[in-house]
């Protein structure tokens, strides 16, 4: 079993999301805490933009809840740089026990299935829990210095400049999750460093019927299943594969975070990505439509490929993950 059913649902009380200047011209920008209006932040390095976005969520959330950071007993998190390194530098200033995680551009889920599972069983009370990226770090990384000007083809995808965090708590008001399932690593051989969503695809849709599998649940249990960062055409590939395998999920009802967050005429290509990606959207625009009342139950299912330069450098294939973590608020279907 990858499944695992929280009993005592932990609470989602509250969330902080950050974003760089592209996001503030996109469709959610309403839904974020702060936007920045430029990507240094006032700092000599990306990086070190990219880990003050992440401190700065995660002190939104505490301020929302109305703690301060020395209540917070354990902090889950992760990025897409060398050894998570902006990371661990914010949880320097987040003071509180850390658990580093990597899981690309799944971390997100990674780190909220983790933070459910501890305070569920008794092992917290308050957990912080996000990952962030940066387009301009994440991008010198693993392609090109966006100075360069480097052509990408039609496949590639947008890396978010953004940081979510979520603060978990045994009690409170606020959406709740229910259970997560744990993915593993599915590989179908394909190289291409600039087409992640069909790589990824198999996974999602591994962890997803995985997860409708072991729950013993139909997909339309969930008023929305939304993956992490597919984009066009990681979303039409899992379509693709659940039409195959016979597994009822609609094209109304199955939608991506990296669809979600920018403008049509955004220069973003099939769509967006990132570690930050599903970490704003679901934190910050999901969520605010969940506690509207127009969904009661979604299912997130974060997408990560597990390369690195050196991986691609050496002509290996792409190793990807996806990692699913349901949410209910306000009661739901029958």
């Amino acid at each position: 079993m990858r499944t695992w059913i929280f009993n005592n649902k932990p609470v989602i009380v509250s969330t902080g999301t950050v974003g760089g200047p592209f996001e503030a011209k996109g469709k959610i920008a309403e839904d974020f805490d702060f936007l920045h209006e430029d990507l240094w932040l006032k700092e000599d390095t990306y990086e070190k933009a990219h880990k003050v976005m992440l401190e700065e969520a995660a002190l939104r959330a505490t301020e929302k809840a109305g703690i301060t950071k020395e209540h917070v007993q354990f902090f889950l998190g992760g990025d897409l740089i060398n050894q998570i390194t902006p990371t661990s530098f914010s949880a320097k200033t987040i003071g509180a026990a850390y658990l580093g995680l990597f899981g690309a551009c799944s971390t997100s889920k990674e780190g909220l299935a983790l933070a459910a599972f501890l305070v569920n069983h008794g092992g917290a009370d308050c957990v912080l829990t996000g990952s962030s990226s940066h387009n301009a770090a994440v991008e010198k990384q693993f392609r090109y210095p966006t100075e360069y000007g480097a052509q990408k083809p039609p496949t590639s995808q947008w890396t978010v400049t953004g940081a979510g965090v979520s603060l978990l708590m045994n009690k409170g008001e606020g959406p709740r999750v229910t259970s997560a399932t744990i993915g593993k690593v599915v590989d179908m051989g394909l190289t291409d460093p600039f087409n992640m969503g069909g790589a990824m695809a198999p996974a999602a849709v591994d962890t997803i019927e995985t997860h409708l599998k072991e729950r013993d649940i139909d997909p339309s249990y969930y008023d929305l299943i939304v993956t992490g960062d597919l984009g066009h055409i990681g979303r039409e590939c899992a379509l693709d594969l659940f039409t195959k395998h016979h597994t009822e999920v609609t094209a109304e009802q199955f939608q991506d975070c990296g669809l979600m967050i920018y403008r049509e005429g955004q220069p973003v290509l099939a769509g967006a990505s990132g570690a930050g990606c599903s970490a704003v959207v679901v934190y910050g625009h999901l969520l605010n439509r969940m506690k509207k009342g127009e969904f009661k139950r979604m299912l997130v299912v974060a997408t990560g490929a597990l390369l690195s330069p050196l991986t691609y450098q050496q002509g290996e294939t792409i190793p990807c993950i996806a990692h699913a973590v349901s949410i209910e608020y306000g009661g739901g279907k029958e």
